[in-house]
């Protein structure tokens, strides 16, 4: 079967645009000042700060819940989220080989934390709140040393760990009514904690930072205040801010050279405070709750990541905030690139309609409506107007350079918009609905004119395509069937049933044949003519597939799914030709650029990837 082989070609990744914003302390920088290291579904991201370059450290099954680098900067590691009852991975990666160099199994359902120790020689993981346990790990023999319950019976979850900056020996866990330092007695494989002294103070640690010196550690509380402890005595030295305390809890910490804090909060405010007070001395309002500062070198520079999945560089002396990387922080629904156009396409989510340019990555407009989630979006081919089709049953029509709304139809249809499709004289648009409706309207400057309903579907319309000459349109739905409608009488002309959900279907550019996809895992061809099947591949090992596109000559098309994976399929043979690894979310769409140059999936993780075309059209 086409799936199986394993000596297909790989899909060549160009680009991946998506950070994961709710990894706490997610975004760092390697010491080598060169490269961001941040996650992204099961990936990690290696993204060099001078030319915006990726690369890729794939092993992970499931989502990485947190990441740490070395201080000499020889490793990377990783931790990641499974299912309960299953053993969590947690990978420690050769940064100069980009390999794996070793892959531990220990702790149940996940990773929450990691820190290497200050000479490379060991690594210590804590697991999340189903397994409360904390490892020690031997970085040369790969082998786990001892481990411990992180916190005592009587206290709450441990959510934080950290090594300190001198003795191999020490390192320091907090969280909800516990904070611990533990030291490593290596000659009987034991670790030994205290308990910190914090009086009547009763708070939950949602990070931790330690000062070059190891005098003293710094907490950040979900109630918004630091508390400073001596890390000899063990002992609450100060807690501030006393009156203006950070809003929505302080999720990360950093110190600098100079002795003031960086602060990041889950209001999205990222403040400079001084260390002895921690007085407010500057603070910028960020979008979305800052969830990691990554500081560059010797602090010149620094770098605040956001539950937005926003990136912003900061200068010390200036303290500007500068966006420098934007991306989905929900599910991507859909695609689609402008007609005879591969610079640009754009994609939808909930909450917004973004335009990227394709080779930079650069998110060029933004249209945003609140509370709503964009289904489905297109681009009409004179390139005037972006149309978009939404939960709240309605449709509207943008102008894709500024992002004015154009046009709104409301009650477009009574359960959700959820397909769109816009005719060739950019004169009609061609609706579907959760309620099984499809609807031609009339676009008229300024205004729109229902033209005809037609009622055969029995559940949501999943994909709209309109034949070249305006005249037909084919609908999928997840009613197991596939409507050939006469555009001119507004009749049914033909219908193809099968067992699935269906989720999407193409016109060959010739027109006389349909191939559809569903959750049977199939890819159907059929006549359209008369609605025979013609043939019937097995599409995937696993899962629906939720979005198919098909090359201007016809002769290949790609297909993405609930297997994640991106594959280019030979229209004629019906063979697998290329297969691209990197979605670790669920693929919603796949789309061909017009020049054969590139293609876009998007995915339920929030993540947009551009891969190279393997199948270039000849000149």
């Amino acid at each position: 079967m086409a799936g199986d082989a394993q000596d297909i070609p790989r899909l060549e990744l160009e680009a991946v645009i998506g950070f994961n914003g709710h990894v706490f302390s997610g975004l760092r920088v390697h010491p080598d000042r060169e490269h961001f290291i941040y996650p992204l579904g099961c990936t990690v991201i290696l993204k060099s700060l001078k030319d915006g370059k990726q690369e890729f450290l794939h092993g992970h099954t499931n989502n990485v819940s947190c990441v740490t680098v070395s201080k000499s900067g020889r490793y990377i590691a990783s931790g990641q989220v499974t299912f309960m009852g299953f053993k969590a991975d947690l990978i420690i990666w050769d940064y100069e080989k980009r390999a794996i160099h070793a892959r531990l199994q220990l702790h149940k359902a996940k990773v929450e934390g990691l820190a290497f120790s200050p000479n490379d020689k060991y690594l210590v993981s804590l697991g999340g709140q189903d397994d409360g346990s904390i490892v020690v790990w031997n970085l040369e023999s790969k082998e786990a040393i001892c481990g411990s319950p992180a916190s005592a019976h009587s206290a709450g979850h441990c959510l934080t760990i950290e090594y300190t900056n001198h003795s191999d020996n020490i390192f320091i866990s907090a969280g909800n009514g516990t904070m611990r330092v533990w030291e490593l007695d290596l000659p009987n494989r034991k670790i030994r904690p205290t308990e910190c002294q914090t009086g009547q103070l009763k708070r939950i640690v949602k990070c931790i930072e330690i000062p070059d010196d190891d005098h003293f550690f710094y907490c950040g509380t979900t109630s918004g205040d630091i508390l400073k402890v001596n890390l000899k005595t063990r002992l609450l030295n100060s807690c501030g801010p006393r009156k203006q305390k950070f809003s929505k809890g302080v999720n990360t910490l950093k110190v600098l050279k100079a002795g003031d804090i960086l602060v990041g909060s889950g209001d999205g405010m990222f403040t400079l405070c001084s260390g002895p007070n921690f007085k407010t001395i500057k603070k910028v309002q960020l979008e979305g709750g800052v969830t990691s500062i990554a500081v560059r070198g010797e602090g010149h520079q620094f770098f605040a990541g956001t539950e937005a999945a926003q990136i912003y560089r900061f200068g010390y002396t200036d303290f500007k905030e500068e966006l420098i990387a934007t991306s989905h922080n929900s599910a991507v629904k859909d695609v689609a690139f402008p007609f005879g156009s591969s610079e640009l396409f754009a994609t939808c989510s909930q909450d917004d309609i973004r335009v990227w340019h394709a080779e930079t990555s650069k998110e060029l407009l933004r249209i945003s409506v609140p509370n709503m989630t964009c289904n489905a979006l297109d681009f009409m081919i004179d390139g005037h107007s972006i149309i978009s089709a939404w939960n709240d049953g309605k449709i509207r029509v943008f102008a894709p350079e500024t992002g004015r709304a154009m046009l709104v139809i409301h009650n477009a249809h009574s359960m959700g918009v959820t397909a769109i499709a816009g005719t060739r004289d950019c004169k009609r648009i061609i609706s579907g609905g959760g309620e099984g409706q499809v609807r031609v309207w009339e676009i008229l400057q300024g205004c729109h004119r229902l033209i005809e309903t037609m009622k055969e579907h029995k559940a949501t319309v999943t994909s709209i395509k309109i034949k070249s000459n305006d005249k037909e349109c084919v609908t999928a739905s997840s009613d197991g069937a596939c409507i050939i409608w006469d555009l001119v009488r507004f009749v049914r002309n033909q219908m193809v049933l099968a067992n699935t959900l269906f989720k999407s279907v193409c016109y060959h550019p010739e027109e006389y044949q349909i191939i559809t996809s569903g959750t049977d895992r199939k890819i159907g061809y059929w006549e359209v003519y008369d609605g025979s099947a013609i043939r019937e591949l097995e599409g995937s090992l696993s899962g629906a597939i939720n979005g198919m596109h098909i090359s201007q000559d016809g002769q290949h098309f790609v297909t993405g799914g609930d297997e994640k994976l991106v594959k280019v399929w030979d229209y004629s043979e019906g063979e697998v030709t290329h297969v691209g690894v990197g979605h670790s979310g669920s693929i919603t769409s796949v789309t061909i650029s017009s020049n054969n140059r590139s293609m876009v999936s998007t995915s339920a993780d929030g993540a947009v990837l551009r891969w190279r075309y393997p199948h270039p059209s000849s000149p």
